[in-house]
């Protein structure tokens, strides 16, 4: 009974001091806290490319065994996404939320006393829940703590801590690594993720005041503007299911179980067991010690596996990736475009260092250097699009975007690699992405109808993690058949043309209309 109480204590939300909850600005101190999560989270995926090279000096073990410090994370997060938004409806987001800087912080502290990769990489999956934790609920805390009006102002500045902790993450990682150790690249996240948890207890709004129990003289935590008392749904102005802006993760709030459906854990084994199998087949490939035959056993277990997934989503009640929604004109080339987006974000961060510190640049210039690329995307993701003409649709601006992007990783592949030479290539190449990818998140968005945006959200939050996870996977199997020189440019060209495909496959969006899914609302 004691663990009961003591179970339901932890869970309970505990309302903002009266005075915050009461100031009318309380809700911009509710967005800097979750700025803290958005940062950490693009930190945490941008610095682990500069520890490659010294963890497997320190463990001795090869590129691909060590890539997998990296997938881990990613393979994790993508499982747990949709669980855990389904989880936070239960429990309350912002119990979620603090867990997560909880989870995250704890294993933090265990990656960097790690004494062996295994336990190093056992850390990073954990680390990967408490990151779940706080993507899948980042956009809905948003939402919760800000008035309609401030709305997008609130999005843009989360998408801004996002694009900070991607820039600093390369150069952060190379100095870290460089002048102290590569145990600090994950120490760091230490005292953001306690700073996080307080901030989070006396800032954050409670998302679920009906479930506490009645205080003497106690009012109920408001939004800023609601009267106390008040009921405290969807922000004023804000419909139920609004997709994210532009240029922000419109996946942070995944596919919940309502109206009696029931969550598709079937879909979601499948959907984690195809991608670990592709991930592992393309790391036996790169040189991890694996019999030969496992890859061609791997590959067809993959191919299985998303048949299976397929099947299994066309019967689901309640799909994880809705068929009807992928097969909406518009929809799925858009999806395939954010997987591409962030393939050719993540490959340079990887290959990156590999080809600056083959041709003499030292770890933490290298980091500085690399670190251009994550920062001239976030600058044009937040304010690029205000610099282009104003007649130019976001097809026009995906076009262009994914022109830039690959005229830029083809001067990368063919400049030879340096601190000062690859600084331009770096640069141009991640202007082209900030373009790419907001105005692409905006014609996916508006493909897919209101009442269904909380699933495509997810499925674009799923396609930009696996396009990131194979941004990690590919540079090392290039690196391996060919070597750093010839194998890391040859990835580059690859990535070249891969970006030309995206300029062919971005169109207008259809304009939405009510989806018949098995189970919805228009079925009963």
């Amino acid at each position: 009974m004691n663990a009961t109480i003591l179970a339901a204590r932890l869970l309970t939300e505990r309302p903002r001091p009266r005075g915050i909850a009461r100031w009318r600005h309380a809700h911009w101190l509710a967005v800097g806290t979750v700025c803290l999560g958005a940062f950490l989270g693009q930190l945490t995926a941008s610095v682990t490319a500069l520890v490659f090279p010294a963890l497997g000096h320190h463990f001795h073990a090869d590129f691909a065994a060590v890539e997998w410090v990296a997938l881990a994370y990613l393979l994790v997060l993508v499982a747990l996404l949709a669980p855990v938004g389904w989880l936070s409806d239960l429990v309350g987001r912002k119990t979620m939320y603090l867990g997560g800087f909880a989870v995250f912080a704890l294993a933090s502290l265990g990656a960097g006393l790690a004494g062996s990769l295994g336990v190093l990489v056992a850390c990073r999956a954990v680390q990967a829940v408490g990151g779940a934790m706080m993507q899948a609920n980042s956009v809905a805390l948003v939402a919760r703590g800000v008035p309609g009006h401030a709305m997008r102002r609130a999005l843009g500045i989360q998408a801004a801590a996002q694009g900070l902790g991607l820039a600093l993450g390369p150069s952060l990682g190379g100095l870290l690594v460089a002048h102290a150790s590569w145990r600090w690249v994950f120490w760091i996240n230490v005292p953001i993720g306690v700073l996080g948890i307080l901030a989070g207890w006396f800032l954050l709004p409670r998302t679920r005041p009906e479930a506490e129990p009645a205080q003497p003289g106690a009012r109920p935590d408001a939004r800023p503007g609601v009267r106390p008392g008040a009921r405290q749904g969807t922000p004023p102005g804000v419909r139920p299911g609004t997709p994210a802006a532009p240029g922000v993760e419109p996946g942070a709030e995944p596919a919940k179980a309502e109206d009696g459906g029931r969550f598709d854990l079937p879909g979601l084994l499948l959907l984690t067991g195809a991608t670990t199998a592709l991930l592992l087949a393309l790391s036996t490939a790169s040189g991890l010690p694996l019999p030969g035959w496992a890859v061609a056993v791997l590959l067809l277990a993959s191919a299985v596996l998303a048949l299976g997934l397929v099947r299994q989503e066309r019967r689901a009640s309640r799909p994880l990736l809705a068929p009807g929604l992928v097969n909406t004109p518009g929809v799925r080339p858009g999806l395939v475009v954010a997987l591409i987006g962030y393939l050719l974000l993540f490959c340079p961060l990887v290959l990156g260092p590999v080809l600056l510190t083959g041709a003499g640049v030292s770890v933490a210039g290298a980091g500085l250097v690399i670190t251009l690329l994550p920062a001239a995307f976030a600058l044009a993701a937040t304010v690029g699009g205000g610099l282009l003409p104003r007649g130019w649709s976001d097809v026009t601006r995906c076009r262009a975007g994914a022109a830039v992007a690959g005229a830029g990783l083809l001067l990368f592949a063919v400049v030879p690699a340096g601190g000062v030479s690859s600084a331009g290539p770096l640069l141009i190449a991640g202007c082209g992405l900030g373009l790419l990818l907001p105005a692409n998140n905006a014609l996916v968005m508006r493909a897919i109808p209101a009442e269904c945006s909380a699933v495509g959200g997810g499925m674009v939050n799923m396609a930009r993690s696996l396009g990131t996870a194979l941004g990690t996977a590919l540079p090392v199997l290039g690196v391996h058949l060919a070597g750093a020189a010839v194998g890391g440019r040859t990835v580059l060209l690859g990535l070249a043309a891969v970006a030309a495909l995206a300029v062919a496959l971005a169109r207008p969006a259809a304009r939405p209309r009510g989806l018949r899914t098995p189970g919805s609302p228009q079925d009963s």
